[in-house]
This record gives structure tokens, C-alpha cells and sequence, in this order.
């Protein structure tokens, strides 16, 4: 089954969004394992000890695209800011929306960047699961950006996904100051809508 990639970003907001993001990172991934969903993280390149700008978040498993759903749009999150002691404001927004990775590829990525591992494919599925150690890991070496493929039985055909969802996820997490006019990213960033959210965290 084809895997659902859903893009959480925190625009161009403060420190705290940043914080938000990597909690609804956690929030989601829980809730998929509660469902029985796959689940792979990619952080965007240079993330700091509060967390990262951007995500994607693949999620695998049936019914994956109504999970995604009930996400997209604004998520607002409650609390107040752990590293600006006496800040007033404790509303803080985090962007979501599914992207489709298959036509963001448009960075050729070179392989003598890139370190593919294998490993043992698992995911939801039960006796049908892939057992043997056909998935790929790709690491590419210069963001530190990873990203898992485990769909095929072939290692080989996974090798070509890992390296099309590095390309298209550089793609979609590119450095800022790199045509962002051009990047779905971009485009989350300014829908970012505040006071229309779908969700709203206590923390």
C-alpha cells in the first residue's frame, strides 16, 4: 500500500513553534502505533536542541489517509514558552498538510552523498509482512537527512524508492535561502493560517 506523507511545518514562527511541531510529531506517531501504522520521520536538515523547522511524517497502514486528514490544516498548541520565561503569549501553530513526493523529486541527489543500509522490512501487515532484509535506509551525508523504503520485496527496487524519497524530500525540506518561492514548503508557510485550527494541544 502506498504511504501517506504529510508535511508539519512551523512557518516562519518563533522558537516555540518549533517545539509545538516536534510534540505533534510525537502526538501523531503515537496515535498511528495505536492504529497499527508504519511510521517514518524525517526532520528537516539542521534541526537545534528545540527541534526541527519541518517534518514529513510517512504513514503506512489502511485507512493512513483519513489519519492524515484529520490533521491538515492548523494545529494550535497551549503552553506557556519554556525558554522565554515571562512571555506572555502561549498560543503557538504548527502547519500541516499531505504532500505527494512522487512529483516533488526535482534535486538530483548524488550517489556518492548518499550511504544505503539494510535492514529487515517490517511495518503493519502481520504474516504477510516482508521478512527478509530487502528495506533500504539512505543517509544522505551532507543534511543528515534519512529516509527508509521497505514497500518492495526487491532490495534493489527499494534502493531506487530510498533514493526518489531523498530527492523529493530534499526537495520539499530545502535550506530556505535555496529558491524557497519554488518549494511546497514555501507554500505551507504562507497558508499557515492562525485562529482556523483543526486541533488544539494543552501542553
Amino acid at each position: 500500500m502506498a504511504a501517506i506523507d504529510m508535511l508539519l511545518t512551523s512557518g516562519s514562527g518563533p522558537v516555540e513553534c518549533r517545539i509545538a511541531l516536534m510534540a505533534l510529531v510525537d502526538i501523531i506517531k503515537s496515535e498511528a502505533g495505536r492504529l497499527g501504522y508504519a511510521v517514518e520521520v524525517t526532520l528537516g536538515h539542521e534541526p537545534d536542541r528545540h527541534g526541527a523547522k519541518s517534518a514529513i511524517l510517512s504513514l503506512e497502514g489502511r485507512y493512513a489517509e483519513a489519519l492524515a486528514e484529520e490533521y491538515c490544516g492548523t494545529v494550535k498548541f497551549v503552553f506557556k514558552s519554556p525558554v522565554r520565561r515571562g512571555h506572555k503569549r502561549q498560543n503557538w501553530f504548527v502547519g500541516v498538510q499531505t504532500v505527494d513526493l512522487t512529483v516533488a523529486a526535482a534535486v538530483s541527489v548524488a550517489l556518492s552523498d548518499v550511504r544505503f543500509e539494510t535492514l529487515r522490512a517490517g511495518g503493519p501487515g502481520g504474516q504477510h509482512q516482508n521478512t527478509t532484509d530487502s528495506a533500504v535506509r539512505a543517509v544522505h551525508l551532507p543534511t543528515g537527512i534519512v529516509v527508509t523504503a521497505r514497500n518492495e520485496r526487491s532490495q534493489h527496487r527499494n534502493k531506487a524508492i530510498a533514493l526518489r524519497r531523498l530527492e523529493a524530500m530534499l526537495r520539499v525540506l530545502a535550506d530556505r535561502e535555496v529558491d524557497m518561492s519554488k518549494t511546497q514548503m514555501f507554500v505551507a508557510n504562507k497558508a499557515l493560517e492562525r485562529g482556523n485550527e483543526v486541533k488544539v494541544f494543552h501542553l
